[in-house]
């Protein structure tokens, strides 16, 4: 790369920074790419920490050190979220969204690339100080917030499939019990898709009573792996305390009140606020 002004040099950084949440990137390296004297990259390097800061975009952590350097670590600011997801509840809350068995039509909310991102941003800033080693949702609906989270938190994605496809090779099945309908259904993963002992963060759409994310805590006692996390997009709070599977987990909308006969639906922000 050829040597950039300060302003330019500046907004390069920024956005390499950007690009890799969660990597330790040392000041040799900022130093060599930008052909600049380590006193000036730690210069901008402070700059770019105090916007990040007073923005909500995230911390810049320094590690001291021969084998030090700096971490960016994406967070979002609980005001700006909370008012995203008030917005995600009004939505939700439309009577043309209610499906049989008190479930909402979110395909198209999570179609919206620039919300997902947003929805990402929010898991990753929840999960941020866990020890993670990879991302696992099971298909379909919850691929597209799987992967939005990936993208910030810098890990992996693994996706459990309700059917074993041949092209993915040897895999592990299990069956477990749907926590809403009480009905037994089945769901793989690939063998060579994750390594044993990994720690895993959940990730789904939707929970009734917890059944399929309990299939998936299931399904990694298999790989003898550990569960890190369970994030939900939205839950239902309709569930009795001694019906739901699930317990530890952050969710980020909850739907509290669903009138089939009246389609009145009501829609609050999750216990991540």
């Amino acid at each position: 790369m050829k040597k950039l002004k300060r302003s330019a040099r500046l907004v390069e950084m920024t956005q390499y920074l950007l690009a890799r949440p969660h990597t330790l990137i040392s000041l040799t390296a900022f130093a060599e790419r930008y052909q600049s004297a380590k006193s000036s990259i730690s210069e901008d390097l402070a700059i770019i920490k105090e916007v990040f800061e007073d923005e909500g975009v995230g911390d810049l952590n320094t590690l001291a050190g021969a084998a030090g350097g700096v971490r960016f670590v994406p967070r979002c600011r609980k005001d700006q979220a909370l008012e995203k997801i008030v917005a995600v509840c009004r939505e939700l809350e439309q009577p043309d969204r209610l499906l049989p068995g008190g479930y909402l039509y979110m395909t198209d909310l999570l179609g919206q690339p620039g919300l997902m991102q947003e929805v990402g941003r929010m898991f990753a800033s929840a999960f941020a100080d866990r020890q993670i080693d990879v991302i696992m949702t099971v298909e379909t609906k919850g691929i597209p917030l799987a992967f939005a989270t990936a993208q910030f938190l810098n890990l992996p994605v693994v996706i459990v499939r309700r059917d074993h496809k041949v092209t993915e090779g040897s895999a592990v099945s299990i069956n477990y019990v749907s926590g809403s309908a009480k009905r037994i259904q089945t769901m793989s993963l690939a063998r060579r898709a994750l390594r044993e002992e990994s720690r895993v963060l959940i990730i789904d759409d939707f929970m009734k009573a917890g059944g399929t994310v309990q299939g998936m805590v299931d399904l990694l006692h298999e790989f003898r792996a550990v569960v890190a996390g369970v994030g939900v997009f939205v839950e239902s709070g309709e569930v009795d305390n001694e019906e739901r599977l699930l317990h530890d987990y952050i969710s980020l909308a909850r739907l509290t009140e669903v009138d089939l006969k009246t389609r009145h639906i009501t829609v609050q922000p999750g216990n991540f606020f």
